[in-house]
């Protein structure tokens, strides 16, 4: 709930107890004047001008104050002020008067006891707010609804001294007039380099009669360090007069997830958009430096009710988004809001979303959530959990187990006693980007950075960009690849490369020893393993070509990733992705028939070699064999030490040595 909502809630809640308790022969004022100015003024206050939707607020505060000053323990008055300066945004001037009336008078309802701790909860005076729930909890045959949340605000109020003994140090840094504008700029989007920034901007737009201000997506690139070039709309094939917004970017940016706004009867203002509920998930493609029509993302992901705020996890796997009830079509339920996440199955298609477990997901409403590029630390903000007030800044960890740890408060001074969101940790973890119209700003909500401690910092993460081509032509190839942990054999990177330029980019822990696998039609895999450590990096990461060669100019081919155990011949289960890329391979190419040679590098006996190099390679026949390759396609040959690759002079050299290599016969 953000901070305006929080206050028009007390307004209402307040007039409710106000309304209820001022009726005609029960005032707490025995004074006909007062009285009669108090009508005056809830007359005013309850009187909306038909052009701008405003109470008459200025007259309800000129009679109220009048009826005050007839009778100063007239209680109803204090009441109904009060609510006219909720309305005004004045939230210090609407607790003074009710403390005012607490002072001057006991004939008052009960139920002010618990709309002064609320008031006091959304100024952040969590001492005195404390003080009046429980004031509330005391009374007879209180409110069960009330109760829960005089609960709620003593445990946060309680959370937010405690978390003020314990600042850290927090410099926001505006990010300037190449982002920020005197328009609203929030939900930052960025790709695994930190190079691309997507974000969303409310514009004024005056093309259609129902649409005057609408939300569009921008981007800028960065120039050095901390320049940004000058911001532009994404694309005219994404924007358009209807709302697009909380846009999402894969950690190659070859794709955008965004929320499209416009559907049912306002398609024809979102080019056609179909939806499936009051707004819904889309998806475009970058093709060279062209954007395509967003296509919806269809009804597994897309519900009757609204989805919004996706975040693409950097593997090109996971989906995460928030999802939110409708009450109808053209009604939201602003408290019912939880995140959820979808994957993509392997016949490429999304699984049924599910709702993140009570760790993430609260009663309350959860918001701008981000899986981080490292995989396992997600950010999310939230009015649910224990917290300062408002909606919280949050992080959880996953646990070898995949699930989710418990939530952890960013804390003090990162969150406030107002609303906090739209958090986004760079790939580095080290700097963190937030929207908030603190002072200073350049108008309504700009998006600002900061240091994040260490302690709420993700697992550190690098970037590796890549080229996919043709051997021979050098013309790029859309090929499709994964990342294999070398040390479990399970894939953690999935992507295809750019259609039009064959490059690739993907987010990498700095943890991990990984094996490269690519697959294009008409080529042999490519297949190779890296350690970060041993990788060149520039300033654009580390880089890494990807030739491909077409199976018809094929002679032999090393299988970088098939593992044994010293002066052994049983396949390592990390051999398992390799082998199952030959298998699939072969599958594929029915009419291919391969010979697989064992080699081995100089050290030891030269008829152990021999006969150790014939066992590895029968090893890799028989799998293929037992995994439905006919037999009469394959043949094995071990060729010991004979046929080094390089001189048998250092240990690399050796390891290059020895190898599996598969023969188009």
């Amino acid at each position: 709930m953000n901070h305006k909502t929080y206050v028009l809630l007390i307004s209402l809640l307040s007039l409710i107890s106000s309304c209820s308790v001022a009726q005609p022969g029960r005032y707490s004022s025995s004074s006909k004047k007062a009285i009669k100015l108090y009508e005056s003024g809830r007359a005013c206050f309850n009187e909306m001008n038909p052009k701008t939707g405003q109470r008459s607020l200025d007259c309800a505060e000129t009679e109220l104050l009048k009826a005050i000053d007839k009778d100063p323990e007239f209680s109803e008055a204090y009441s109904l002020l009060s609510n006219v300066y909720v309305e005004r945004g004045d939230l210090t001037k609407a607790i003074a008067y009710k403390e005012e009336m607490l002072q001057k008078t006991s004939a008052f309802s009960q139920s002010e006891y618990f709309y002064l701790s609320s008031m006091l909860m959304a100024q952040g005076e969590y001492e005195k707010c404390i003080g009046y729930a429980n004031k509330y909890l005391l009374v007879r045959n209180p409110n069960p609804t009330f109760v829960n949340a005089c609960h709620k605000y003593i445990q946060n109020s309680k959370f937010g001294i405690e978390a003020k003994k314990h600042p850290f140090p927090y410099e926001p840094i505006n990010m300037g007039t190449q982002i920020n504008t005197r328009n609203p700029e929030y939900f930052p989007s960025l790709t695994a380099d930190d190079s691309t920034l997507l974000f969303t901007r409310t514009i004024d737009d005056n093309r259609v009669d129902f649409y005057q201000k609408q939300e569009d997506i921008f981007i800028t690139t960065k120039k050095s360090e901390s320049i940004w070039e000058l911001a532009t709309p994404v694309s005219s094939n994404i924007n358009t007069v209807a709302n697009e917004g909380a846009p999402t970017l894969s950690a190659d940016g070859k794709y955008i997830i965004m929320v499209g706004c416009a559907t049912g009867p306002n398609r024809e203002y979102g080019k056609g958009r179909e939806g499936y509920g009051s707004c819904d998930l889309f998806v475009s493609e970058r093709i060279g430096k062209e954007w395509t029509t967003p296509v919806n993302m269809g009804k597994t992901i897309n519900s009757g009710h609204w989805e919004t705020q996706p975040c693409f996890s950097s593997d090109g796997k996971t989906l995460y988004f928030i999802r939110g009830l409708v009450k109808s079509r053209e009604r939201r339920d602003p408290k019912n809001q939880d995140i959820y996440v979808t994957e993509i199955l392997p016949n490429g298609t999304w699984s049924t979303p599910k709702k993140l477990g009570a760790n993430i997901n609260t009663p309350g409403r959860e918001e701008s959530v981000q899986i981080h590029p490292d995989g396992q630390t997600l950010y999310f903000s939230s009015d649910g959990h224990p917290g300062m007030g408002g909606q919280d800044l949050y992080m959880s960890r996953m646990d070898a187990t995949g699930r989710w740890g418990k939530a952890i408060n960013l804390g003090s001074p990162i969150n406030t006693h107002k609303d906090e969101n739209s958090l986004l940790v760079s790939s580095g973890g080290e700097v963190a980007l937030f929207a908030s119209d603190r002072e200073g700003g350049y108008g309504d909500l700009d998006l600002y950075s900061f240091n994040l401690p260490k302690q709420y910092q993700p697992i550190e993460t690098t970037f590796m960009k890549g080229l996919v081509y043709d051997e021979e032509t050098k013309e790029p190839l859309a090929a499709k690849f994964q990342l294999i942990d070398l040390k479990t054999g399970k894939i953690f990177k999935a992507a295809i490369a750019n259609s039009k330029s064959g490059d690739f980019m993907v987010a990498l822990p700095k943890n991990k020893d990984f094996a490269l696998i690519a697959e294009h039609d008409g080529y042999f895999f490519f297949s190779k393993n890296y350690s970060l450590e041993k990788l060149a990096k520039n300033k654009d990461g580390f880089l890494i070509n990807v030739p491909m060669k077409p199976i018809s100019k094929i002679g032999t081919f090393v299988l970088e990733n098939i593992f044994f155990d010293v002066s052994k011949f049983k396949l390592k289960p990390e051999s398992i992705t390799e082998l199952e890329k030959l298998n699939s391979f072969l599958i594929n190419n029915p009419s291919i028939k391969i010979e697989l040679g064992g080699h081995t590098d100089s050290d030891g006996d030269d008829d152990k070699n021999q006969v150790l190099s014939e066992n590895r390679a029968k090893a890799v026949v028989n799998w293929l064999v037992e995994n439905g390759i006919d037999k009469s396609r394959l043949s094995y040959k071990g060729y010991g030490e004979t046929q080094p690759m390089v001189p048998n002079d250092s240990s690399e050299n050796k390891a290059k040595n020895r190898r599996t290599e598969v023969r188009i016969l």
